[in-house]
């Protein structure tokens, strides 16, 4: 029996700041993209006291898309086009960078007088040659807008691009999906082999894939053109689906900023430094460049 799973990254610890970890789990040395999918941190399941929360002040991005998905709790979201956005549990946000955004992530006010549970992925799209300075955009996509379904005793969401027959709203450049799934205990899944490159990420419980089982922080990468089941533990458990057509080329990541071009990175280092890119209306802070 061939090994349905091609490859297994593990996710290292990060600390944001503040006492904020997140789990991160691309690009690895194993294995840099799965699809578009060129980063990955998972933050949580955890019980944020009150006066606790995330403080994220504005910083710049170039080349990709920032795709933030919640389980629990909830992120204000606010950029250099004047976007103003609150997520909850089962929205998207899709922030196109393209040629240049500054944003922040913030938990608010009333969250942070509460505490609260917060739970979440987000996760970097490489956009393809042809789109990397493309007009940066934001676009949020309520729950009640997405595809979903339940099979197995797994409900699915489908986020971001095509996988089993439907189709989500939210934009995207190049062949791609991503599936929010919660499982119950015993649910049997069946990942379909839509795509070329695809992964499991477990980000709450157990599941278990031919001979293997997964816990949290396992991205199983899976073997091409075949029908993957995963099973979830006595549990249940919560996990991401995602992948797409591999990106044409290799990228370069540095900071923020990913791009086919080393000179396009430098020349986003010299603007972010000398204060060219446009900024958030009403918020002066911001996140320097590091010295790295």
């Amino acid at each position: 029996m061939v090994d349905p799973i091609e490859l297994l990254v593990q996710g290292r610890a990060h600390d944001l700041g503040g006492g904020f970890a997140v789990r991160r789990v691309l690009p690895s040395v194993k294995r840099r993209t799965v699809g578009p999918f060129i980063f990955l941190d998972h933050f949580g399941p955890m019980d944020v006291p009150p006066g606790g929360g995330m403080e994220v002040r504005p910083h710049p991005h170039i080349g990709l898309a920032t795709v933030t998905y919640l389980f629990d709790g909830g992120i204000y979201h606010r950029d250099s086009l004047g976007y103003s956005q609150a997520i909850r549990p089962g929205d998207v946000n899709w922030m196109t960078a393209g040629s240049g955004i500054v944003h922040s992530e913030r938990t608010e006010p009333e969250m942070r007088a509460t505490g609260f549970r917060m739970h979440g992925v987000q996760t970097w799209v490489a956009l393809p040659k042809t789109h990397e300075e493309t007009a940066p955009a934001f676009e949020h996509v309520e729950k009640a807008r997405l595809p979903a379904w339940s099979e197995g005793g797994a409900d699915l969401r489908l986020i971001v691009g095509t996988y089993a027959g439907r189709t989500a709203p939210t934009s995207h450049f190049s062949p791609i999906f991503y599936v929010g799934v919660e499982m119950a205990a015993g649910a049997a899944l069946a990942v379909t082999p839509d795509h070329e490159e695809r992964a499991i990420y477990v980000a709450e419980g157990m599941i278990v894939v031919g001979e293997s089982q997964l816990g949290v922080g396992d991205l199983a990468v899976l073997a091409p053109g075949q029908t993957v089941e995963a099973l979830a533990g006595p549990d249940g458990a919560k996990a991401m689906l995602l992948g797409g057509a591999p990106i044409d080329g290799p990228r370069h990541i540095w900071w923020n900023f990913v791009s086919s071009s080393k000179q396009r990175i430098e020349k986003a280092k010299e603007d972010w430094r000398e204060k060219r890119f446009a900024m958030v209306a009403g918020d002066p802070e911001f996140i320097p460049l590091p010295d790295r």
